[in-house]
């Protein structure tokens, strides 16, 4: 039915007087120039089947990391056999977006299959035999993507907690030098790839101490290391900001870029005396441990706004030395810490909620980078 002429210009007046409504702002814009944001994500999310996660993804970060997909398990399960169909779905994401790819991780003790460090009857490896099935292992992920993933974490976790070599298959067999040879075949199958270091606790003067130490062995080897990724898995009092800025300053006095790799805020009660993101390190808890089920009150949802922006302050005050800050996961539905220490919990770490919508948090981070 055709309306009266009177009518049709009295919806385009409406129209035209209605404001148009405001873009979300998005952390990605609010840190353009500043550093890369970004999350670690899942396989549903990078295969866009995540109706939730995959659209924060897309609209708030410029950069990924994979949770899973690379680690040596998942993409090399058995000696003659790799699995690149996930890592392949991954890589066209980013590039679908237009994102800055990370990779994640060539070398690390944990999710790495017994059978890469022992021969067909079982026994240990030698050193050499070991070295060749490393070598194999980087110069075919790493190759693979060249030119396609940014950059890798090419060693996770290789130190203790008071700052000595961890008692690691790869350590064990091989010695110190595991480190140096892992970045070296990595340079090798991608000179042009940014190389790293990941590893947590790095905040504790004793793995820090350690930490440097061996940036420095490293550097002073001329092994083509780039930077270190500080995981950030803190909880709601540890580290302070002022350990958070010593941290940093720490490691960029050796020329490394800093990236804040793995971040979340653990706000639940502890169950353990540890600051610890080893995932060896699980602990029983009750229900006094586990508060929160029926949704995070206002007074905590502040509290969680207040940490943020107090580590985000020292971020954007040290952004000349940091690449980028990458959350370990989207929403809290997908954290870790729901299972991390202690499994089983309802944990709240992250910016967006297990609706997908925006939390104080994320405001707090938006002001921010405002504030610079």
């Amino acid at each position: 039915m055709k309306l009266p002429a009177l009518l049709v210009a009295a919806c385009v007046i409406a129209q035209a007087q209605t404001p148009a409504r405001a873009p979300q702002a998005t952390l990605k814009a609010a840190y353009q120039g500043l550093f890369h944001i970004g999350a670690a994500i899942n396989q549903r999310q990078f295969e866009e089947r995540d109706e939730r996660g995959t659209p924060i993804i897309t609209s708030q970060f410029n950069t990924i990391s994979p949770e899973n997909v690379l680690k040596w398990g998942p993409v090399h399960p058995a000696k003659d056999s790799y699995n690149f169909g996930p890592a392949d779905s991954y890589v066209a994401f980013g590039e679908k977006y237009g994102m800055m790819i990370m990779g994640h991780c060539l070398v690390w003790h944990s999710q790495t299959p017994q059978w890469v460090f022992q021969d067909d009857s079982g026994k240990p490896l030698t050193r050499e035999a070991l070295l060749d099935r490393m070598h194999d292992h980087i110069k075919t992920v790493v190759g693979r993507y060249k030119g396609r993933i940014n950059g890798w974490d090419v060693v996770n976790e290789a130190l203790n907690e008071d700052g000595t070599m961890r008692q690691s298959p790869w350590y064990k067999i091989i010695g110190e030098d595991f480190i140096a040879k892992a970045f070296e075949f990595a340079h090798e199958a991608d000179p042009n790839a940014r190389l790293y270091y990941n590893d947590y606790s790095l905040e504790n003067p004793a793995k820090r101490k350690g930490a440097v130490e061996l940036m420095k062995k490293l550097k002073a080897a001329g092994v083509p290391i780039s930077g270190i990724g500080l995981q950030d898995h803190n909880k709601m009092d540890v580290p302070t900001a002022q350990v958070e800025a010593e941290t940093i300053e720490a490691f960029s006095a050796l020329g490394l870029e800093v990236n804040i790799s793995e971040l979340d805020v653990d706000l639940l009660p502890r169950t353990t005396n540890q600051n610890s993101a080893d995932i060896s390190a699980t602990a029983a808890g009750g229900a006094a441990s586990n508060p929160y089920t029926a949704g995070l009150p206002d007074e905590m949802q502040a509290a969680l706004a207040k940490r943020y922006a107090d580590l985000f302050e020292v971020f954007v005050k040290h952004r000349q030395n940091i690449g980028r800050v990458t959350f370990w996961g989207v929403t809290d539905g997908d954290s870790w810490l729901n299972n991390f220490p202690t499994r089983g919990r309802t944990n709240y770490p992250l910016l967006f909620d297990r609706q997908g919508k925006p939390k104080p948090a994320f405001d707090a981070v938006l002001q921010k980078a405002a504030a610079k």
